[in-house]
């Protein structure tokens, strides 16, 4: 095998051994940025809740204090009943007092749907607050394990990135530039093997004469179709 083809193959093995590492890792915090994303969801649900519980109480203060004043009102109108001296007057008085009554009536009974749609809410407020509670607790731990377990998995990684940097300063710049933006670009193997001259990166048939020259180790190859640098590994059998 070609010695350039050799250290990049030995390179790209440890470039698969921190791409794991990184993999592990974006789990771990995958996983927290769930159970995180359902904790703040629900803390807006509660946060919701106690708004509406809020305007709830709001709006039936302002009715009460309606009702209140249509009552005085009334009181008013009924007083002045007793003095009126034409019957146009009294009816028109009347008329103001039913009025005032049904007016009242709506609002009454607008309150009292307020306080059952609020009592409902506090019910299930607290019901949420509750599961908030042992979600934190629940969330704290997962995070202090999650973090836990990184940290180790970044000191294994880290053996690794010391390795691939000793490693890759032994590699010409150029052919490192290229193999770099070989590997970004097709999911981590740049270099790959050809068997029964098939390239192991893309499985397109490699050109016979291609595969020949292949074959005779002595030069850097990349495959037609899909660019990565190519190497015919001695211990793969044609027959197999």
């Amino acid at each position: 095998m070609n010695e350039e083809i050799q250290q990049l193959t030995e390179l790209q093995v440890i470039d698969q051994e921190i791409a794991m590492f990184d993999a592990a890792i974006g789990s771990e915090k995958e996983a927290i940025a769930k159970s995180e994303k359902v904790f703040d969801e629900r803390q807006a649900a509660i946060m919701e809740l106690k708004e509406k519980i809020e305007a709830a109480g709001a709006q039936r203060r302002e009715l009460e204090a309606e009702v209140s004043d249509e009552m005085s009102r009334m009181k008013e109108r009924q007083s002045k009943m007793m003095q009126v001296q034409t019957n146009r007057e009294y009816q028109s008085l009347l008329k103001e007092i039913e009025d005032t009554k049904k007016s009242t009536k709506e609002k009454e009974e607008k309150i009292v749907s307020i306080m059952e749609t609020s009592e409902a809410n506090s019910k299930l407020l607290a019901e949420q607050e509750n599961l908030t509670s042992d979600e934190q607790e629940v969330l704290d731990e997962e995070s202090a394990k999650a973090k836990k377990l990184a940290a180790k998995i970044e000191r294994k990684k880290a053996k690794f990135v010391t390795k691939r940097n000793g490693m890759a300063k032994k590699v010409d710049a150029s052919m490192l530039r290229k193999y770099d933006l070989l590997r970004d670009r097709r999911n981590g193997k740049a270099v790959v093997g050809v068997v029964k001259g098939v390239c192991q990166g893309c499985f397109m048939t490699i050109p016979p004469q291609h595969y020949n020259n292949i074959l005779k180790g002595d030069q850097m190859l990349n495959c037609p179709t899909c660019q990565r640098i190519l190497f015919h590994d001695p211990a793969t059998t044609e027959d197999d």
